[in-house]
């Protein structure tokens, strides 16, 4: 059986790079759930970072990211709109584990500047997307008398 109407809508280059850039950021987030979930089972540096040997702050750190990564990157990758709120929520974490309390969890400005780069991209892109909404817009706009 056919469906009644074939008038799906097609998706613009801005949408179609948007949701491609948050699959690379799921991945990105996979990625880092994964390194943590190594990390507290002892399968990354020797053993050394299992959780039952980690400090209190790490403990709580890395377990909340561990388990806040990998839901991000599913939602970013269904491009739920859940899935920003969800890398903010992780992101932030990592930035101010870096930022703020640099003496207990070290530096790391690689992480500090990609989840900076990342958000700055998509703000660009929701204003992109936004701009482009209102210009369907005003092409579907009709002034009767």
């Amino acid at each position: 059986m056919e469906p009644d109407s074939q008038n799906t809508p097609i998706r613009s280059l801005t949408e179609t790079i948007f949701v491609l850039f948050l699959r690379i950021v799921a991945l990105a987030c996979l990625w880092f759930g994964l390194q943590y979930w190594a990390l507290l089972v002892g399968f990354s540096h020797d053993g050394l970072g299992r959780f039952d040997l980690l400090a209190t702050p790490w403990r709580v750190a890395a377990t909340g990211l561990a388990v806040v990564f990998p839901v991000a990157a599913l939602g970013l990758w269904l491009a739920g709109s859940w899935g920003p709120v969800m890398w903010l929520l992780a992101a932030g974490g990592q930035m101010l584990m870096f930022t703020v309390w640099p003496e207990v969890f070290g530096r790391n400005p690689l992480a500090v500047t990609m989840h900076s780069a990342v958000f700055v991209l998509y703000l660009l892109f929701r204003l992109a997307l936004w701009i482009e909404g209102r210009h369907k817009q005003e092409r579907i706009t009709v002034d009767l008398p």
